[in-house]
């Protein structure tokens, strides 16, 4: 018989991350029951799914396969996310489809909020030494997708991948989207680079202690770094957008057509 508390180490980093972590699971024990299956397979557990992706951050496993083939062999995976050294490991795709139903339900949203509600995470954060840290992230969408939108909806001669020769024709996002991904917009990094469809993902960041506060994924506008002092300044942080913007009209306005108007509303400065 293996005891997998006794095995780990009693001043590994995991167990103090452990008794965060299971703090902040018990606030959203109630809000669990509704993930639950009431009908078929039984589901994988909402709270062994969240710590699961937290080793998965960790290590930076690449896929969800390879996080499989580790839980299955590494003890001390198996003690952080609770599974029996005998128990079952899930099937990777299972544990995607899991995965994404939990993501859609706002829970991995809300089990940050309750990580950084804790005291003993609450004061290593100061609203005095926030940044935001913005990255485009290509879409999973060729530049062939970015059709005009005005194009008749037919469909290719050539087949569902059929070879199409856009040189010479000016695009913009005002005329174009893509057909696969219509929220993607085409951008480029600065001048010389090739443009891509892509997105802007932020970080805001707790510089002291190098903490990640939270992240969003936004349309690259051309104004993302607006948005994003904004947002800063909303969770806390300093008052940068105001002295440089004024009042929030502006970003209302930058913020049209930009997405769902309730994802900046959720972050707007009280």
């Amino acid at each position: 018989y293996v005891d997998l508390e006794v095995r780990v180490p009693q001043g590994h980093p995991l167990r103090t991350i452990r008794l965060i972590v299971n703090e902040a699971l018990a606030g959203l024990s109630p809000g669990f029951h509704d993930l639950y299956a009431r009908i078929g397979r039984p589901s994988i557990p909402p709270e062994q799914l969240l710590r699961a992706l937290l080793l998965q951050a960790f290590d930076s496993i690449r896929s969800e396969r390879q996080l499989m083939e580790r839980l299955d062999f590494d003890l001390l995976f198996r003690w952080f996310v609770g599974l029996g050294v005998d128990a079952p490991v899930w099937n990777h795709s299972t544990f995607s489809k899991n995965r994404d139903r939990l993501l859609a339900g706002d829970i991995a949203a809300e089990f940050l909020a309750q990580v950084l509600d804790q005291p003993r995470v609450r004061r290593l954060l100061s609203s005095e030494h926030f940044s935001v840290d913005g990255s485009l992230v290509e879409a999973w969408a060729s530049m062939k997708s970015f059709r005009p939108k005005d194009e008749p909806g037919e469909p290719p001669t050539g087949g569902r991948n059929d070879s199409r020769d856009f040189h010479g024709e000016r695009r913009a996002n005002d005329s174009h989207a893509s057909t696969t991904d219509p929220d993607a917009r085409l951008y480029r990094k600065g001048p010389g680079q090739e443009a891509k469809l892509c997105f802007v993902g932020h970080v805001l960041m707790e510089n002291r202690h190098g903490l990640v506060v939270d992240a969003e994924l936004t349309r690259a506008s051309g104004h993302a770094e607006r948005l994003a002092a904004y947002w800063a300044e909303a969770l806390g942080g300093p008052a940068r957008y105001s002295e440089a913007y004024g009042d929030d009209t502006a970003v209302v306005r930058i913020h049209s057509g930009n997405g769902p108007h309730d994802e900046m509303d959720r972050r707007a400065i009280a």
